[in-house]
């Protein structure tokens, strides 16, 4: 177990009171002055990089957490409005060098982020830090002896916005598998990036997360193994669980969950605020859901503990960046293969396939690692997980070998070669 702090380096509240805005009664002490030291979106301050004081104060709050609290490493909030003298405001990327490497970068942040990595990598030899940046910046998770800026992992926060956007907007006969797997895949090759199917944000007031899109209602009426599976509900876990599970296998080196969605918290999250007239009742998470024997959140969890499982024993997450040998858009499936696990997603919201062929590139014996439809998972138990596979001598999808499996509709199936 290792414990990361949220820090936030990236901006400061306005508050004059107690904080440190005009902290020696000017608006340049910690801060640049005027329009370049406000965050127009936050309503925040923004920090002067080239300041020996600001340095001073920044690096050392990094090491009073890590000497007096013993932290095992920082998140670092809001880097990309960091990197960039437009913060990232109205500005999409697509991935070209030019849309990083001209004027519009701020260089003083970013050689700031490179001195707090140095420094940490070089006094904490264990420390991990994760950058919050949805741009993409080039070398974001390189050593900075590489002129990197030496961040361990980068949030992969373009997965989860895909998720959400499908589910509001898509009918299931309508989700495309190649753009589902390209957003996954779409990162800089030897950089790594921790995976997530639902943020923060999406657990906050104004969003739902995506059990509550999938299920909404009857998320209060229908969770009950007493009462009946409703179409709704049985869709609802089918889908969670393969979303959680594609996202974990394809898209990254690491993986993440907002506390309680591991099982589907159907409700979101909100603090005491004016608008809420200071409530407290929805600042909470219901671990008595998950506790019950009687309700269906416990499949979701128990498929949740039987992923980290599976990395566990497979160390899938650490293997080199999977090979996609299939994205079938009418079949809705997707299969690629990741360490000695071969991963089959069927998307489809009706049809299963009897006898589906699937490349592999090595050959053998293969078992069921998991299976979603399994019924400690709240499954209906329709793949037999006894089964053995055996590879024959035929190359498919631009693979040596192939083997068949039946792969019912919204069922994910991992098998693991033999050796």
């Amino acid at each position: 177990l290792i414990v990361l702090l949220d820090m936030v380096h990236s901006h400061a509240s306005k508050n004059a009171a107690d904080g440190l805005n005009q902290f020696d009664g000017t608006d340049t002490c910690y801060f640049h002055g005027g329009g370049r030291g406000e965050h127009s979106l936050w309503d925040s301050r923004l920090f002067d990089y080239t300041q020996w004081e600001v340095l001073r104060f920044l690096l050392s709050n990094l090491r009073y957490y890590m000497e007096v609290f013993r932290f095992d490493g920082f998140r670092f909030d809001g880097v990309t409005s960091m990197l960039y003298h437009h913060h990232g405001i109205g500005t999409g990327f697509s991935g070209g060098y030019h849309e990083y490497f001209n004027m519009n970068v701020d260089t003083d942040a970013v050689v700031y982020l490179m001195m707090a990595n140095e420094m940490l990598h070089s006094l904490y030899p264990g420390v991990v830090t994760v950058a919050e940046d949805v741009s993409g910046m080039p070398a974001t998770c390189r050593p900075v002896a590489e002129s990197g800026l030496g961040f361990d992992y980068r949030l992969a926060m373009a997965i989860p916005d895909k998720w959400i956007k499908y589910l509001k907007e898509e009918h299931d006969d309508d989700w495309s598998m190649g753009n589902i797997v390209h957003t996954l895949i779409n990162r800089r090759h030897g950089e790594k990036v921790i995976a997530y199917a639902e943020s923060h944000d999406q657990a906050l007031v104004g969003d739902k997360t995506l059990a509550f899109w999938l299920m909404d209602a009857e998320m209060y009426s229908n969770m009950s193994v007493l009462s009946e599976l409703t179409p709704t509900v049985d869709r609802g876990i089918a889908l969670h669980k393969i979303i959680r599970l594609l996202t974990m296998g394809l898209g990254g080196e690491g993986y993440l969950t907002f506390i309680g969605n591991e099982f589907g918290h159907p409700e979101w999250l909100d603090f005491p605020r004016k608008g809420n007239n200071e409530s407290y009742h929805y600042a909470r998470r219901q671990w008595n859901l998950v506790d019950s024997d009687m309700l269906r959140y416990k499949f979701l969890s128990a498929f949740d503990g039987a992923m980290q499982c599976l990395d566990k024993k497979h160390d899938f997450l650490s293997a080199a960046q999977a090979y996609v040998s299939r994205k079938h858009e009418d079949d809705k499936i997707i299969v690629f293969e990741r360490g000695n696990l071969l991963f089959i997603f069927n998307f489809h919201p009706r049809k299963s396939f009897a006898d589906y062929q699937v490349g592999v590139d090595v050959g053998g014996k293969y078992v069921v690692a998991l299976c979603s439809d399994a019924d400690e998972f709240g499954g209906h138990s329709r793949v037999q997980l006894s089964t053995e596979f055996f590879t024959a001598p035929e190359s498919y999808d631009n693979r040596a070998c192939s083997l068949k499996v039946y792969i019912p509709n919204r069922v994910a199936l991992v098998l693991c070669r033999e050796d």
